[in-house]
This record gives C-alpha cells, structure tokens and sequence, in this order.
C-alpha cells in the first residue's frame, strides 16, 4: 500500500487492509489489489534463503545499524539487492511459488468471484528476483492470454521487483508501449517502506 501510494499517488489514498482482496477501497467496491509474492525455484529457494539468514553477518560495507535492524525486526530491507533475508520474511517466502504459476493462480481466482466484487481488480506481486523491463512484459503477456475469454480480470498488475517497480496495465486493446510504466527504487528507498509499514522503533 504503501509503495502504491508513494508510487502512484492519490488514487491509493483511500485503501485499507483486509482479506479476499488483501487490499481494498475504505468503499468496498471501487477497487480490489490482492497482494502474493513470486520466487523462482520454490521450496528449493526457500531452502537456501533459510541457509543464508542462519549465518547472516554483515560485510564491510553493511552498517551496523542496518544490521542490527535486521536482527532485531526479522526484515531485511531490500538491502544488498534484496539478498538479506530476515527471519520474518523467510516464512513470507517459503511459500512463494514462480511468477507465472502465481499469475495463473490468481486468474483464476478473481474470475471465479473469489475475491468479491469490485469496480476493479488489481494483482501486487512481490518478487523475490530482480526482474528486468523484458521480464515483465513477458508477465503481463501470459496474464493478458490468461485473461483473454474471462468476464472478471484484473486490470491492472504491480510488480515490486527489489531496486524495480513495474505499473502494467492489463486493459484491452493497450498499445505495447503504455502497457508498463516502470520506477527506479533505490535502496534508501526500499527501506524507507519496510521502515514505515512496521513503524519501526515506534514504541521508542
């Protein structure tokens, strides 16, 4: 919510949190984003991030106090490329499965009335792996063939890929070039919004 808004703009301002779709106009109907997560390589993945969190140490250009931020919140921040894994998180992943198998999952689900009904749809995916301008039209195309003969679709699908956010529009009859407007998010960045959907240090 909080990258889409800072993103995007005013037309997040009025999302609230909650289930079946995980985000939600405060109006109940205007728009709908459910929000999962893509990592390749599954339970494998998941394995080796586990391995690299056991040992997690810092390297000569870590801080301190990044590192002590991890340690103590469970969450990694984006940093060193989205390689630092939190104990927290880890349990997020283990369950991520790769982006298409996602994509056709949750097709699936809102155009059976999985997720209610709303003016419009949107799918958030987080992922675990950087993902280049090539990669995420080639999602966008598998989700647009996945929705081709389906009544309910998403219309638009955000995709924050570590230092990449991708707006994609999944309307019809789109020309290629507006169909993805991609940001540049930098690692200050990405830590400024896990350090504000935790409100960390708050109870200080």
């Amino acid at each position: 919510m909080i990258q889409l808004q800072t993103l995007l703009g005013h037309d997040f301002d009025d999302l609230i949190n909650m289930d079946r779709p995980d985000l939600q106009s405060i109006d109940g109907h205007r728009l709908g984003i459910e929000v999962t997560r893509a990592i390749e390589g599954g339970k494998e993945a998941a394995l080796q991030m586990l391995k690299d969190i056991a040992g997690i140490t810092g390297g000569d250009d870590d801080s301190a106090e990044d590192m002590n931020m991890i340690h103590s919140s469970g969450y990694g921040y984006g940093l060193r490329e989205g390689t630092f894994v939190g104990g927290i998180e880890l349990e997020y992943w283990k369950t991520a499965r790769p982006m298409m198998e996602i994509l056709e999952n949750k097709v699936r689900k809102v155009s059976s009335g999985f997720y209610g009904n709303f003016d419009e749809f949107g799918l958030f995916v987080f992922s675990k792996e950087p993902l280049n301008v090539e990669q995420a039209y080639a999602a966008v195309q598998y989700a647009l063939d996945l929705q081709e003969t389906l009544d309910v679709t998403y219309t638009r699908l955000y995709i924050s890929a570590i230092s990449d956010f991708y707006a994609c529009n999944l309307e019809p009859e789109i020309a290629s070039e507006f169909r993805i407007t991609s940001y540049d998010v930098d690692e200050a960045s990405r830590k400024s919004f896990f350090l504000a959907s935790l409100d960390y240090g708050s109870a200080d």
